[in-house]
């Protein structure tokens, strides 16, 4: 999907720590040449992996997905990653898979995966294991058209003829009768019409923040008038770094950060309409889509699974590989947040998911998916595993 952030609006966090420690800065990368996987020593505590033995229905499809990335003849050109080789990525997800379907019980699963994989954890926030910061994405459901009228008037657009790519799918620039140039920022591309009359629109939505969250997320289903869905993926985008409308909020006063989640930053919204474009126009960031049948696909071009995907930067970790993700979750908007522990697959990336310290979810599609991800920003710990040999 390669989106710009989770639904939860956020970019970074910021948490004081006592003494002279180092804050909590999220974004900060590693220094140079330190590593972005760190094998947890000898009796170091790990994962427990027992209750994913009776998952297996629910972890195979995001895992097929995976091995369908990792057997194309393109896959080898990623790796090795973070000191990690295509074979090793590939074998590692394959006895997974073995592990899961023969195991009798999950104390046998739990034997095996400890006597034959070696855990690493993302060095974190502070290149030392130190934490990653959780959020989620989602693939919200928004009303919409096929059509403008009155009251469908804000569109997502195809990706435009002028707008070149590398080979790896990320945006170089704007093609024009004197050469390459920049990409427009999304204030240029929404004031200027530069893209009317193209018959680039793809769907049309009741308000500048519906379309704003599809962006967010990089896929949408479109209910159209008649009730049928529409189904939009990520095509591509204009290549601006994405800035938060979340912190934007929060640092006018607008929002309290500690009440500040997609779903206040719609009531907020409704209240100030004026207000909106020039909030989102603070985002330079612009994003494409094409029709899509099934579920949205990540960057390896595989569909993403619901709880079972994950997006790192990938010019950190392995593409493909079998992740354990330890963090929480506030299930039905609770105060509270319940545990979240599983296996998953390191499967998209987020244009601000770009050091070892963030990691995005990916909860699903609907109302349910869009309300846990607006509220999903926790820390927690991101292991990846890999056979011993």
């Amino acid at each position: 999907m390669n989106r710009f952030i989770s639904a939860s609006l956020v970019l970074l966090c910021l948490t004081a720590c006592s003494g002279e420690e180092l804050k909590k800065d999220y974004t900060r990368a590693l220094p140079p040449g330190a590593p972005a996987l760190i094998p947890l020593r000898p009796g170091e505590p790990r994962p427990d992996v027992r209750p994913e033995w009776a998952a297996k229905a629910s972890i195979l499809p995001a895992l097929d997905h995976s091995l369908e990335f990792l057997n194309k003849p393109s896959a080898p050109r990623y790796f090795p990653m973070a000191g990690i080789s295509h074979e090793k990525t590939l074998a590692s997800v394959v006895r997974f898979r073995e592990l899961l379907e023969t195991s009798p019980d999950e104390e046998a699963f739990a034997r095996a995966i400890d006597k034959e994989f070696q855990v690493y954890k993302s060095a974190g926030w502070d290149g030392t294991g130190g934490g990653v910061l959780f959020t989620g994405y989602c693939t919200p459901i928004l009303d919409g058209s096929l059509e403008r009228t009155d009251v469908y008037k804000y569109p997502l657009y195809a990706l435009p003829p002028d707008l070149v790519k590398d080979k790896e799918g990320e945006t170089q620039g704007q093609q024009t009768a004197t050469g390459l140039q920049p990409y427009p920022d999304r204030r240029t591309i929404e004031s200027s019409g530069m893209l009317d009359g193209q018959g680039l629109e793809l769907a049309w939505l009741r308000n500048p923040l519906d379309a704003y969250i599809a962006h967010v997320n990089g896929s949408a289903v479109i209910r159209l008038p008649d009730r049928s869905l529409y189904r939009l993926g990520y095509a591509g985008k204009n290549g601006h770094e994405y800035s938060s409308l979340r912190a934007a909020l929060v640092k006018a006063g607008e929002l309290k950060e500690a009440a500040a989640n997609l779903t206040t930053i719609r009531a907020w919204a409704a209240e100030h309409p004026d207000e909106v474009p020039e909030y989102l126009a603070r985002n330079e960031s612009f994003v494409f889509f094409t029709p899509i049948d099934g579920n949205p696909r990540g960057c390896l071009n595989v569909e993403v699974s619901a709880n079972r995907s994950i997006a790192t930067d990938k010019s950190l970790f392995p593409r493909g590989a079998l992740v354990f993700v330890d963090t929480k979750l506030h299930y039905g908007g609770g105060r509270s947040p319940k545990s979240f522990n599983r296996f998953m697959f390191d499967q998209d990336r987020g244009g601000a998911i770009r050091t070892a310290g963030r990691a995005d979810l990916y909860l699903g599609i609907g109302q349910g998916a869009e309300r846990l991800a607006g509220t999903t920003q926790e820390e927690g710990q991101l292991y990846y595993y890999f056979l011993k040999k």
